[in-house]
Formats: C-alpha cells, structure tokens, sequence
C-alpha cells in the first residue's frame, strides 16, 4: 500500500463541527461518504465499525492526535480521511489532552495489511512535534495535504 496515495485519495475537513466524540466519527464518515469513498447506503455498517472498534478502547492517542479506525465489509481498499478540531476535544487520549487532529481509517475485513501499514506510518508522522504543528496551522486543504505526504519518515 502507499501511503501517500492513500491519503491525497484522502477526505479532508480543517473544521470539524462536532462537539462529542460521537458526533467527530459520525461527521468523518459523513465525508467519506460526501467525498464518494463509501457509499451512502454503507454509512450505517461503516459507522458501526468505528464505534465497535471505539468502544474496545479509545483511539485517542496522544498529542492531540486521535486515529478512529475500523474494518468493514462494505469496502474493497483502505480510505482515509483528515480533519482538524483546532479548539480540540475530549477523546478519552491516553495522555488526557483533548484531540485536534484526527485521521479516520476504514478498511476491508479481508486485508490486514494496509490497514496495519497505514496505521503505523500515520502514527509515525504524527509523532513529530513539528509535523503536528504545521498541520495545525494549514489554511487550506492543499497545504494539510502538503504537510501529510512531503514529511514522510523514511
């Protein structure tokens, strides 16, 4: 899987509404349905798949950062979306900070590959104070996407 084609495929929000963690999930769904990543009739089981795989543990991370992720049925390869909450917010993160930047995965049932792949790098990337920052302060979508895919670790 490449990374970087997974996330310019990607959706994107720098500014997400939502005031709960239940309502940031159903919003990022929302857009991968808006975006054509997920079919609007596959919401239900796409949504599901994420509050099942929250309700396990949080995906809060760490330093702002929270990584809702599941796996469906409903879709044949790995999609991803990216948004920003600059006033962050309570996502139950290992380190109590609220959550800013969120990147939402979904991926097939049957290949664990690129949904493990995925996982790792972005968490990779987002472990970079200086990476975390300029996503912060991207203005437009081209510039989030600039951030995401030109400071890759090798």
């Amino acid at each position: 899987m490449d990374f970087k084609h997974a996330l310019r495929q990607g959706c994107f929000c720098l500014d997400l509404k939502g005031g709960t963690k239940q309502e940031i999930i159903e919003e990022m769904v929302d857009l991968l349905v808006a975006g054509g990543k997920i079919a609007a009739e596959h919401r239900a089981p796409v949504l599901k798949a994420i509050l099942d795989r929250e309700k396990k543990m949080s995906t809060g991370v760490q330093h702002g950062v929270a990584i809702p992720h599941g796996k469906s049925d409903v879709v044949d390869e790995l999609v991803a979306a990216v948004a920003i909450k600059k006033e962050g917010l309570d996502f139950g993160s290992l380190d109590g900070e609220p959550s800013r930047i969120f990147v939402m995965t979904i991926s097939s049932v049957l290949r664990t590959g690129p949904h493990l792949q995925f996982l790792a790098e972005i968490s990779k990337l987002l472990n970079v104070p200086s990476v975390r920052a300029r996503i912060l302060a991207a203005n437009t979508v081209d510039e989030l996407l600039g951030v995401l895919t030109s400071d890759l670790l090798a």
